[in-house]
């Protein structure tokens, strides 16, 4: 590969160039004047345990190096660098995307048990640094994941809260509902898919409605749409907003590191877990 031929290298070489010549010249510059030159001119009336300044013009050198140099940064950044030229950066995207698309045709139809495997290796690369390969949260460092799409899910929620998704209400916190009846009602009727009457949706009512509304739905995005939890779409959502936990923000997914059929894939291998 003939390295030269990028635009952005050989940009980099000559700016290296020219600042190793530069520092060359200004280095021994000042280093003979050192050694000849004698401060002279009027002293300002200020001075710091006895050590004053002279009132001597800004050095023409420095002001002509800062005003190259500004007009340099200009230069690079709307034109010298290669927006609408070939470069390695450039090639190694257009080269993703087009895998990507290859991906993404390939694999549309793809069954559930192959979107679990997929979704298994996924997992083990972008998720299991934080969650733990049998993804458990790692004794409570990162969220468990097995308990998505469960009823334990729900009354984990419901305990210790929910926070980090940016939904435009807020965040959940812990403790709404203290009695443990009360708790499992509300499972309960989440995992029936809000259909049922009873107890689960008089406290449904109560506790939750006022933010996911009387259908669970979340107002129109304002909340999480609890009429998908245990569904692929629940964790697709949470991969697309990122999530904040004990050891920090587990970072939006929707910034193309993994396509749509990969997220699609994971949150299935997320809910097949026991």
């Amino acid at each position: 590969m003939n390295w030269l031929s990028d635009n952005v290298n050989q940009l980099a070489l000559l700016g290296a160039i020219v600042i190793i010549v530069l520092t060359v010249v200004v280095v021994l510059k000042y280093v003979k004047q050192m050694k000849t030159d004698r401060a002279t001119g009027e002293l300002a009336e200020d001075n710091w345990d006895g050590i004053g300044e002279y009132k001597n013009p800004l050095p023409l050198g420095w002001a002509i190096m800062f005003i190259v140099t500004m007009i340099w940064g200009i230069w690079y950044w709307f034109i010298g660098y290669p927006l609408n030229a070939f470069s390695q950066i450039g090639q190694w995207n257009e080269e993703v995307k087009t895998a990507n698309k290859h991906f993404e045709e390939k694999w549309k139809n793809a069954d559930s048990e192959t979107l679990k495997n997929m979704g298994e290796g996924v997992f083990l690369v972008q998720c299991a640094p934080c969650h733990g390969i049998a993804a458990d949260g790692i004794d409570g460092k990162a969220g468990d994941l097995t308990k998505w799409g469960k009823k334990q899910g729900i009354l984990d929620t419901i305990k210790h809260g929910s926070k980090g998704l940016g939904y435009p209400l807020g965040e959940m916190p812990a403790g709404l509902v203290s009695d443990e009846k009360t708790m499992n009602d509300i499972a309960d009727f989440v995992m029936g898919g809000l259909k049922s009457e009873g107890a689960g949706k008089e406290a449904f009512g109560t506790y939750c409605a006022s933010c996911h509304g009387n259908d669970g739905k979340g107002m129109n995005g304002m909340a999480p749409n609890l009429t998908n939890y245990g569904k692929v779409a629940f964790v697709e959502d949470i991969l697309k907003r990122g999530k904040e936990g004990n050891i920090g923000k587990m970072p939006s997914f929707n910034d193309g590191r993994l396509t749509d059929i990969q997220k699609k894939a994971v949150s299935s291998y997320i809910l097949s877990l026991e």
